[in-house]
């Protein structure tokens, strides 16, 4: 029963809830106003039958003529402006000329008052958050909190871009942390076959010129990542990521002439290395060749 309680509670969701309470908010208020017009509609069929047809007809001529009388017709403009009507300009001219040149004296609009002291209550709330209480940034600490986060996004970025790199992408590098990184996964995967320094035990040796599978760094990665079973290399791809591969590949690349001691004999074909001599040699060993 439990089950299918929430089963059914899961057709509806909380978003649709929401709907349906403001649907149902929207509906209340629409009957309320309903029942005012309803209401309004009433009271004024029983004012005419308590007061009389004529009676109630002469109230509603008189409440006409006074609205014509109190509000003179004015364009939409004069409206929006709050201007004055052009029957009463004689009245609101300023006793004085130059040049017979006179002045009008239309009030500022209430709209256009109101806007002023706005900007005004505006620059002090401003001033106050700012520069009194510190509680929002200014232009220099908000742009340093940008650049911390576009920071962390570009090394999100990053971190994924590494992991989409693949045997026809992969670059040579001799940074020091990507060094580093390479020669921890090595140590954890690659000795028991190449040995601590990459000297070569079952597998080849790793620091020479001779290599069975080529000695660019996208051999070396193709090597690792999918391995050569037919000579006991094991892929590497679903245990390591392929930022990690290109670790490994780059660390197998730095040790290339680092000579270490008691090296496996030759084996493969003398290539030319493209190594960017840069970081400084280690004589642990890489993945495969």
């Amino acid at each position: 029963m439990a089950a299918q309680g929430i089963k059914a509670d899961s057709l509806i969701s909380g978003q649709d809830k929401n709907y349906i309470a403001y649907g149902a908010i929207m509906m209340m208020l629409i009957l309320l106003v309903i029942v005012m017009l309803v209401l309004l509609r009433t009271f004024k069929v029983l004012t005419k039958i308590i007061i009389g047809p004529e009676a109630y007809a002469t109230m509603k001529a008189e409440e006409a003529a006074a609205k014509i009388k109190l509000k003179p017709k004015t364009s939409v403009v004069e409206r929006l402006l709050e201007l004055k009507p052009l029957d009463e300009e004689a009245a609101l001219i300023i006793p004085h000329d130059y040049d017979g040149i006179q002045e009008i004296d239309n009030p500022i609009p209430s709209w256009f008052t109101g806007l002023f002291y706005a900007t005004i209550v505006f620059a002090i709330g401003y001033l106050l958050v700012y520069h009194v209480f510190g509680i929002g940034q200014l232009q220099y600490a908000e742009y340093n909190t940008e650049m911390a986060v576009a920071a962390k996004e570009k090394e999100v970025f990053l971190s994924k871009s590494a992991n989409r790199v693949d045997e026809n992408s992969v670059k040579l590098s001799v940074e020091p942390g990507v060094i580093a990184d390479g020669q921890s996964i090595f140590k954890l995967n690659c000795v028991p076959c190449h040995g601590d320094h990459a000297q070569g035990v079952v597998g080849p040796n790793l620091t020479d010129d001779y290599w069975l599978h080529g000695s660019k760094i996208s051999d070396v990665f193709k090597t690792v990542k999918y391995g050569v079973a037919a000579k006991g290399m094991p892929t590497w791809e679903k245990q390591l990521s392929p930022k990690q591969i290109a670790d490994v590949a780059n660390y197998i690349k730095s040790l290339h002439g680092s000579n270490p001691a008691n090296p496996k004999e030759a084996q493969g074909e003398k290539e030319v290395e493209d190594v960017v001599k840069a970081a400084p040699k280690t004589a642990n060993a890489a993945a495969a060749k």
